[in-house]
């Protein structure tokens, strides 16, 4: 019990994974919230499953264009030397295909990004590259610090300072992972497959038509198995040589309602996915909507464009400030990269 006249608990956190009892506590493991299935790897081999869908992949295209035709600019710091290094790396380095790798992890929940340095001749270390590393070979612990999933080491590894970049959408205390938007769409896409399949073999079994043969006069066996083959040849090659005793004609069975379901089930999967990943439908689907929703809706991809600005202005200053602390500048006052819309 907390003592009346006690207030120390005012300035401690009391309520801790250490103070809840959970399996997850023995092994330091945070379990990713965002999981669909139980296995990390197959977790991420599922999103990449999802990325392969080609309304996916246009709508995380059409989301990241928005940020990569930015233009950028360093705006300058109290040290003058700090931001000539600063701009001479980032016109070294594929800063482009670096901002590509941040906004990933609007998609997965978080991206695990090292910084490779090398020796300056305009100070001790700048960077050489940055890599984008698998991010099922993380982990957050039980105090939400990312380890690396070592080889020799069960527990994992901390990651070292400076030497590391983890964006991360949307993260909270109970799910550090990050929000990860493609998770949202893998019942969509699933369900979208199942339609596509269904409809598939519903063209395979009633998409060709049925030809039909008769004859004008009672025929023999012989002379309904020669027709029948002749008919299976109006199909393959669409030309046929009948005498005149010979009626054919040529029946659509399809129904075209049946086709209408399977085609109003994928466009349902579809608005679902461009409302997941863009929270709008009209900038990728083309829609009976009306100019003012579609202004509407450009200005809600907008919007959210600009919190995918922050998020890689957010990361790329960090790596500012790593640039800072490797080299032993102050960290006050620091340049500042700041993506320009145009």
């Amino acid at each position: 019990m907390i003592g009346i006249n006690n207030t120390n608990y005012l300035t401690n956190e009391l309520i801790t994974r250490d103070s809840l009892y959970t399996i997850h506590r023995t092994l330091g493991i945070l379990p990713n919230l965002n999981k669909i299935t139980l296995s990390n790897s197959e977790y991420i081999k599922t999103l990449n499953d999802v990325l392969n869908d080609s309304h996916v992949h246009s709508c995380i295209q059409s989301r990241k264009t928005g940020t990569l035709s930015m233009l950028w600019k360093i705006e300058p710091g109290k040290n003058p030397k700090l931001t000539d290094l600063v701009n001479h790396n980032f016109r070294t380095i594929d800063l482009l295909g670096v901002i590509s790798n941040i906004l990933d992890a609007i998609f997965f929940g978080y991206q695990v990004l090292e910084i490779i340095w090398k020796e300056s001749e305009l100070a001790k270390l700048e960077v050489q590259r940055i890599e984008s590393k698998p991010i099922e070979w993380f982990f957050y612990d039980k105090d939400n610090n990312l380890r690396f999933r070592a080889r020799n080491n069960p527990q994992g590894e901390i990651l070292p300072v400076n030497k590391f970049l983890v964006p991360r959408h949307n993260p909270k205390y109970e799910n550090p992972y990050g929000e990860a938007l493609l998770g949202k769409c893998f019942w969509a896409v699933t369900i979208k497959n199942i339609g596509l399949r269904f409809w598939i073999n519903f063209l395979e079994k009633y998409g060709m038509p049925l030809v039909i043969g008769q004859y004008t006069y009672p025929p023999s066996p012989e002379e309904l198995a020669n027709l029948s083959v002749r008919l299976q040849e109006l199909i393959n090659s669409q030309t046929i040589a009948t005498p005149s005793d010979v009626n054919i004609e040529i029946k659509d069975i399809g129904q075209s309602k049946s086709v209408d379901l399977y085609l109003q089930l994928i466009k349902i999967a579809n608005s679902e996915i461009s409302k997941a990943l863009l929270s709008q439908t009209l900038t990728t689907e083309l829609d009976s909507g009306s100019y003012a929703a579609s202004v509407t809706h450009f200005k809600v991809r907008r919007e959210i464009i600009l919190g995918d600005k922050f998020l890689v202005e957010q990361t790329i200053n960090e790596l500012i400030e790593n640039i800072a602390k490797v080299n032993n500048f102050e960290i006050q006052n620091l340049p500042k990269f700041v993506l320009i819309e145009q």
